[in-house]
C-alpha cells in the first residue's frame, strides 16, 4: 500500500508521535466522510498488516474499529511484554509529549501532580492481566470464605480501631503482582501482596485515558478488564461508591487529604461523582449520625462513606477522631475499614500452601514464629535457602522484613540481620512477617535501561454484584523498592498503566496454581 500524505512511514508507524499525527488524520477522514454522506469506507492502517472498518449511519457519527499487528516472539512466550510495540514505541518518543502527558493530567485533575508518572505505558498480552486479575480473585474468595482466618486476622485489629457494622465482603480490593523467572526459564506473576482496600482508581481511569490522548494509541488496545469499556467502568464505580444514596450525603475521607499526594484521586473522584472530600477528623457526630459541613458551612447528614483514611496513619500521627470509630454509627461504609486489616500482609502465612507446586504466593511467616517457633523450619521445607546459624550479624539476604498493616512500602527491610529480628519487642513480634524476597525480572526496555514493573490489579465489589477485576495500574523502577516514592529521581519509571490488543486470546483457567482451601 502506498503512503499517504501526512502519514507516518510504515517503520515508524507505532511511536507515539505517528500514533498522534495519525490519530488527527483518521479523524478529518471520518468527518469529511460524515459531511459527504459516505455509508461506508475502509481504513487502511498500519502498513497495510490489517484492515478495520467504520460505518456512518445518519447522525450516530463513525465507530473505527482497529488492528495491531502482534509480535509473537520472546516477549509474548513469557506473558510479559509485546516488543515490537515497545521498540516503536521508544524510537519514536518525543519529550514534549511527556511534558503534554504531565499537563494534560494537572488540567483534567485540577491538582499538581506530585508523585512520578512513568513517561510510557507499558503493553502485555491481556491474558497476563487476566491470570493476575484470576489469582487476585480466587485468593481472596479463599480468606473471605475462611471463618478461622477471618476470626484470628479480626483478633489482629488495633484496639480502638474494630469498627462496628463490618459489611460481609469488602468493596475493593488491590493485588500486586511480581514477575519472576520461573525455573524452567518462562516468567510467571508472583503475589507481592494482597490489600482489602480503595486504591486511585478514579486517577487510574484518567492516566489511561492521557496517555491514549497525548500518544495517539490506536483504539484497539484495551485497558480495562472484565469486558468493560469506560463507560462501564465508570458506572461500576459509581455503583461501588454511591450504594444507592444521594451524592450529597456521600463523602470521600481521608487524613488531612488536601496534602496527600493522592489527591488527584480525591479530586476526580468528587468530580465525576459528585461528592465531598472531608478531612476525616472534622466529621460532627450528633446522636447517631455523622455530619459534614458543605462549602456553605451547613451540616450535612452523612449516609455513606469512601473511607480512603489508613489506621496505620492514624495511629502513626496520633490523631484523635472527634467520634469513637467502634460506635454503631448509622451509616453506611464503601470500603468497610475492618477489611483493611482481614485482607492485608496478615494473610501471606495463611495464603502460604506447601502443597501447591510452584504456588503464586511467595511463602511467609510470622516473626513471631520465625523466632519463637516453627516459621524457620517452615521456610526452609518450603525451599527458602537460610543461613544456617543465627548470630547476630546473619544476614538473611532471601527474606523481607515486613509490618503487617503498613502502607506504600512504609517500615519494609531488605536482607535484615539477626539482630534486628531480635530487636522487635517479643509483645510486636506477631506484627511483622517475614516473606521470601523475590527477584523481579526486568521486563519493560527504555532508554534508560531495561526497567521492572509491579502490576496492580483493581477490582471492585458493588452491593448486589460480584468481585470484578477492572482496570490495572502498574508501577515502574529500577531500585530495591517499587514504590513511587522510591523512584522520584530516575527517568521513565514511576506511576504507569497497561494496554492489551483487544483481540488477544480468552484467558487459561489457574486452579492449579493457586492455594486450596485446605
Amino acid at each position: 500500500m502506498s503512503q499517504k500524505r501526512g502519514e507516518c512511514a510504515p517503520a515508524a508507524r507505532y511511536s507515539p508521535s505517528c500514533w498522534a499525527r495519525e490519530r488527527r488524520i483518521r479523524t478529518v477522514r471520518r468527518e469529511k466522510a460524515r459531511m459527504q454522506g459516505v455509508t461506508g469506507v475502509i481504513l487502511e492502517i498500519f502498513g497495510g498488516k490489517s484492515a478495520g472498518s467504520f460505518g456512518v449511519h445518519g447522525d450516530r457519527g463513525s465507530q473505527a474499529t482497529l488492528s495491531l499487528p502482534l509480535d509473537r516472539s520472546d516477549g509474548e512466550k513469557d506473558g510479559s511484554v509485546i516488543p515490537d510495540l515497545r521498540e516503536q514505541f521508544n524510537r519514536g518518543f518525543l519529550d514534549r509529549l511527556y511534558v503534554d502527558l504531565l499537563s494534560h493530567l494537572r488540567q483534567a485533575s485540577g491538582t499538581e501532580i506530585e508523585f512520578r508518572v512513568a513517561e510510557t505505558p507499558v503493553f502485555v498480552p491481556r491474558t497476563l492481566l487476566d491470570e493476575m486479575a484470576e489469582q487476585g480473585r480466587v485468593l481472596a474468595t479463599l480468606l473471605i470464605d475462611d471463618p478461622e482466618y477471618l476470626a484470628a486476622a479480626r483478633r489482629a485489629i488495633p484496639a480502638g480501631y474494630d469498627v462496628a457494622n463490618q459489611t460481609p465482603r469488602p468493596h475493593f480490593l488491590t493485588a500486586d503482582f511480581a514477575l519472576i523467572r520461573r525455573s524452567s526459564g518462562g516468567l510467571a506473576p508472583r503475589l507481592v501482596e494482597i490489600q482489602a482496600f480503595p486504591s486511585v482508581f478514579a486517577y487510574q481511569a484518567l492516566l489511561c485515558d492521557a496517555y491514549r490522548e497525548v500518544y495517539g494509541l490506536p483504539d484497539n488496545l484495551g485497558a480495562f478488564l472484565s469486558g468493560l469499556d469506560a463507560e462501564g467502568y465508570w458506572e461500576l464505580f459509581a455503583r461501588t461508591v454511591l450504594g444507592g444514596h444521594d451524592p450529597k450525603h456521600v463523602v470521600l475521607t481521608e487524613v488531612d487529604p488536601l496534602q496527600q499526594k493522592t489527591r488527584p484521586d480525591f479530586y476526580c473522584t468528587a468530580k465525576r461523582l459528585g461528592i465531598a472530600v472531608v478531612d476525616i477528623s472534622e466529621l460532627v457526630p450528633i446522636n447517631d449520625k455523622l455530619h459534614y459541613r458543605d462549602a456553605d458551612g451547613r451540616l450535612v447528614p452523612i449516609e455513606r462513606i469512601y473511607n480512603r483514611a489508613i489506621a496505620d496513619e492514624l495511629i502513626g500521627r496520633d490523631i484523635r477522631l472527634p467520634f469513637d470509630l467502634t460506635h454503631p454509627w448509622n451509616v453506611e461504609w464503601a470500603g468497610h475499614p475492618n477489611w483493611y486489616f482481614l485482607i492485608s500482609k496478615f494473610s501471606l502465612p495463611w495464603l502460604t500452601d506447601p502443597a501447591v507446586e510452584d504456588a503464586v504466593v511467595p511463602p511467609a511467616v510470622y516473626l513471631s514464629d520465625f523466632l519463637e517457633g516453627p516459621g524457620r523450619a517452615r521456610l526452609a521445607a518450603l525451599g527458602v535457602d537460610l543461613p544456617a546459624d543465627s548470630r547476630p550479624e546473619t544476614i538473611y539476604r532471601n527474606l523481607l522484613l515486613k509490618p503487617l498493616f503498613s502502607f506504600a512500602g512504609k517500615g519494609i527491610e531488605f536482607e535484615p540481620t539477626h539482630a534486628q529480628l531480635e530487636a522487635i519487642p517479643k509483645q510486636r513480634r506477631s506484627d511483622f512477617l517475614l516473606q521470601q524476597r523475590m527477584t523481579f525480572v526486568p521486563t519493560i526496555d527504555t532508554p534508560h535501561g531495561i526497567t521492572q514493573a509491579e502490576f496492580r490489579i483493581l477490582y471492585l465489589w458493588p452491593n448486589g454484584g460480584s468481585l470484578t477485576p477492572a482496570l490495572s495500574l502498574v508501577r515502574l523502577g529500577r531500585g530495591k523498592m517499587m514504590g513511587v516514592d522510591h523512584n522520584k529521581d530516575q527517568s521513565w519509571v514511576g506511576a504507569s498503566a497497561a494496554f492489551f490488543p483487544t483481540h488477544s486470546p480468552a484467558p487459561v483457567p489457574l486452579a492449579a496454581t493457586v492455594p486450596r482451601k485446605s
